[in-house]
């Protein structure tokens, strides 16, 4: 069943993009690829795993959305587009289509999530309501949302014309880092890293580098990923706490997802067009590639979010970079940088954590107690409010990772 469910995830995105390029409904499609994939639990199981699974699911599924049609009084309208699809095979642009559409700007960015991890990722439904802690309810109406604006609004099945597509791809690299943060750091609930999340992520980030192979920032991107993920083995003890990156047993670290995020970032560098997930990128590899925490290249860290700023400014990117600079030049030099940021992140759980870990370190315990309370009272995470009360109880010193986006404490 595992390994049947496996092949439906795999080919759940070219066969629903391409019923979508025939049918010109995302929600009709995914209702035609479901049955295909509820006969072939029945079929295959006994008549045995067809040469061509894909071409099975995608001939069924066809059937299916002409009987649909057909009882809909529209299959005049669709049927010489169908008929002409009969023998073609999936092509990738197609993919890169469904990609486009579920990642539109005009749609939330709950919704583009959602709608993403279903019809891309192959996700059910209950899992992405799990995956994001909210009732399955709540994330079957928002996914109705999402395709009834797709289908109302007319939004086009195409890959933005190239005068959009810049804008257009780091709305769909958005959604796909946003689906990896909450992977990596959970926001909520019980669990700090969700691994089936995070590599559902890295399996659409490497779709889209599949079908843009000469882009940069997808290969940047899907890099970072890779060595994010390197670390999840060794982020939490056997009893469940957090790890922070000094001390983490970096033998657990994966050398085989570091390797492929090296690779991945050098073919980025090739294209000759640096941005800001490279240069995220780029940092993450920088601690990756320390063999102790002490070998840590914190200047070169320093200077990376220095660029990084300049090309994707906001309050979070500078906290990261306050944390550099302290590593490379001493506490009071990060607590300088923090203090511009007091107002915009007055209510983000890690500034208060990343000042009061400055605060102790000049010696000023007290006040890096209320900062340490704030960050509880922000926290919603199980796992880092324990980590944030041990820390508040014990009061003692560790050093915090500069990392990407909001994933930088362990």
């Amino acid at each position: 069943m595992d390994a049947l469910n496996q092949i439906f995830r795999n080919e759940k995105a070219a066969i629903v993009a391409a019923l979508m390029r025939w049918t010109g409904d995302l929600d009709l499609a995914e209702d035609c690829f479901s049955e295909a994939s509820e006969a072939a639990l029945k079929h295959w199981p006994q008549s045995g795993l067809p040469q061509n699974p894909a071409g099975w699911l995608t001939t069924v599924a066809r059937r299916k959305a002409l009987d649909i049609l057909r009882r809909q009084k529209v299959l005049a309208e669709k049927l010489p587009e169908l008929a002409e699809t009969e023998s073609q095979p999936v092509e990738s642009d197609e993919r890169l289509g469904l990609i486009f559409t579920c990642c539109h700007p005009s749609l939330s960015r709950e919704a583009a999530v959602a709608l993403t991890l279903r019809s891309l990722g192959g996700l059910t439904t209950p899992e992405i309501a799990r995956a994001f802690l909210v009732p399955e309810a709540t994330m079957a109406q928002r996914l109705v949302r999402a395709q009834r604006k797709i289908r109302e609004a007319g939004i086009p099945f195409r890959v933005p014309p190239p005068e959009l597509l810049d804008e257009r791809l780091e709305e769909v690299m958005g959604v796909l880092y946003l689906i990896f943060n909450e992977a990596y750091r959970a926001s909520q609930g019980e669990q700090l890293v969700r691994v089936d999340l995070a590599e559902e992520a890295i399996r659409l980030g490497q779709m889209l580098v599949d079908l843009m192979p000469r882009q940069p920032e997808p290969l940047g991107l899907l890099a970072l990923m890779c060595f994010h993920h390197a670390r999840a083995s060794a982020r939490l003890d056997i009893q469940g706490r957090i790890l922070t990156l000094d001390v983490q047993d970096r033998s657990l670290w994966d050398q085989a997802a570091i390797g492929r995020g090296q690779s991945l970032l050098e073919r980025a560098g090739r294209l000759g067009r640096p941005g800001p997930y490279q240069l995220e990128a780029a940092i993450a590899a920088l601690h990756c590639l320390a063999r102790r925490a002490e070998e840590t290249d914190w200047t070169r860290i320093e200077r990376l979010y220095d660029s990084l700023c300049l090309l994707r400014p906001g309050a979070v990117v500078e906290l990261n970079r306050a944390v550099a600079a302290a590593m490379a030049r001493g506490p009071e030099v990060g607590l300088e940088l923090l203090h511009e940021l007091q107002e915009p992140l007055q209510d983000y759980a890690h500034f208060h954590a990343t000042r009061a870990e400055l605060l102790e370190r000049t010696g000023r315990a007290t006040e890096a107690a209320d900062h340490w309370r704030r960050a509880l009272e922000l926290e919603q995470n199980t796992a880092t409010r324990r980590y944030l009360e041990e820390r508040l109880e014990s009061r003692g010193g560790q050093q915090l990772e500069a990392g990407a986006s909001s994933s930088t404490s362990a």
